[in-house]
């Protein structure tokens, strides 16, 4: 594989610095106590909610404690606030029992109690429907899909990293015709106009977890709630079987009447000889609301501040970057990666002098490599990077594309963007659930990770020149 020549050395971090870095970072850690405060007292941090704002404030406050230059919370437009409000859920018929059950974000509620047969709408083109359930909906909660296959998540790999929610619609596409796919756009706009109650959603995971999703820019027409998968698979049993299945929800949710302005917390160590040139590491504030966002993506979070930590300290001891090194705490990538994308957009003229953008959102496991998103000449590069921090590997540096989260948001302007590998720590079952709390967080796994952060923005910093521009 070709080097890139000028950068295949990695000059400027001497192995006194990085030394100290490790020590700072494994043995006097703050990321126990931060985490265990993002999570347990600021708790859930869903875009537009209270949450979210004081978790801006939080986050502001420690980078400022912690060395940064300067702090800056960057507003933008955000969709109208939904506030999760009680519900509950029977099953009627076959027999009687309390089901568990969410709603879907940014779904409205139910008015009251609101009962219906349960019917499994399996058309596929807009002839099947009329055909078979056109007329015949009114006041029934639907079935859109066959239960989610459960498979054993720590099987899934971490270079994979597809995520529940995502895979289930690549499944339900995979194979569709153009009709098909017109017939999906606007079947929930059909099934609202057939008067039905609400839909069910399979929560997709075992355990009876949940895998909560929605977004303010797909506002539902209908209630909408999540059940355990075991408790879709049981509907849809019952229902082949020939039994009528009747349930009873009552959802009491709210939306917001104004659009919203969120935030995005950003702080920086300015470099020391080229600081209109940036290393961004970045991460995501927001999360969902039925846990405490602990994985997903508070350790993400708490990695890029102790990162900013360890290079306060750093710049304390007389030790600056050669280019400025920013740090980003994004919100709103849960609906869309809408912070990291008006970050750019906020940012544009800059980013052609963005030397890389380095990610974490893939649970609290430790880093474990990196994937070159397209960028194989720096593969030597970056093996080279990882060579002095070895004792925290081993690390794979390896070609291969990383999606879902807020490094794609860079890739459009040719900045070089990457999302680390880490391992799994079970991400698969509190990703998106009711269980993503402290408990099932790994802190000496992400006190490893801001250490690897905080060395290798400080050896991006210190290269020679900027990385090779691609789009």
């Amino acid at each position: 594989m070709p080097l890139v020549p000028q950068l295949a050395l990695v000059p400027g971090v001497d192995s006194a610095t990085v030394a100290s870095i490790l020590a700072e970072g494994l043995r006097r850690s703050h990321v126990a106590a931060d985490l265990e405060y993002l999570t347990d007292v600021i708790g859930p941090r869903l875009t537009g909610s209270a949450g979210a704002g004081r978790a801006n404030q939080w986050v502001a406050a420690k980078l400022r404690e912690y060395g940064m230059d300067s702090v800056a919370l960057e507003g933008w437009r955000f969709g109208v606030a939904w506030h999760r409000g009680p519900l509950t859920m029977r099953l009627l018929a076959p027999h009687e029992r309390w089901l568990q059950a969410l709603s879907w974000a940014w779904a409205p509620g139910t008015n009251g109690p609101r009962a219906g047969d349960v019917v499994y709408v399996d058309a596929t083109t807009r002839a099947d429907f009329d055909a078979r359930f056109a007329g015949k909906l009114r006041g029934a909660w639907v079935m859109l899909s066959r239960p989610y296959p459960r498979t054993n998540p720590d099987a899934f790999s971490v270079r994979d990293s597809i995520r529940v929610d995502s895979l289930r619609r690549l499944l339900r596409s995979a194979h569709q015709n153009l009709e098909q796919r017109d017939f999906l756009a606007s079947q929930h706009a059909l099934l609202a106009q057939e008067g039905i109650a609400g839909q069910i959603m399979d929560g997709g995971k075992e355990f009876a977890l949940f895998t909560m999703s929605g977004a303010p820019d797909d506002v539902a027409r209908f209630p909408i709630v999540v059940v355990a998968n075991e408790t879709f698979s049981e509907m849809h049993r019952l229902l082949a079987r020939g039994e009528r299945v009747r349930v009873e929800v009552n959802a009491s949710n709210a939306f917001g009447r104004d659009t919203l302005v969120q935030w995005n917390t950003v702080g920086e160590i300015r470099g020391s000889e080229q600081p209109e040139e940036v290393v961004l590491l970045g991460a995501h504030l927001d999360s969902w609301d039925v846990g405490t966002g602990a994985t997903d993506n508070a350790t993400g979070c708490i990695a890029v501040l102790e990162a900013a930590r360890l290079l306060g300290t750093l710049k304390a001891s007389g030790v600056r970057p050669k280019r400025t090194i920013r740090v980003a705490f994004f919100m709103g990538e849960e609906q869309g990666l809408y912070g990291s994308q008006y970050y750019a957009m906020r940012h544009a003229e800059e980013l052609a002098r963005f030397q890389s953008v380095l990610v974490l959102d893939n649970g609290s496991g430790r880093i474990v490599g990196i994937a070159l998103q397209g960028w194989d000449e720096l593969h030597d590069l970056w093996t080279n990077m990882m060579r002095p921090i070895g004792t925290l590997g081993p690390f794979e540096v390896r070609s291969g594309n990383k999606t879902g989260t807020d490094h794609l948001a860079f890739l459009a302007a040719g900045v070089p963007s990457f999302n680390y590998d880490q391992m799994p720590r079970g991400y698969d079952h509190t990703h998106h659930s009711q269980v993503d709390t402290f408990d099932h967080a790994v802190p000496d796994d992400v006190a490893q990770a801001a250490a690897v952060m905080a060395v290798n923005a400080l050896q991006l910093a210190n290269l020679e020149a900027l990385l090779p521009r691609k789009r």
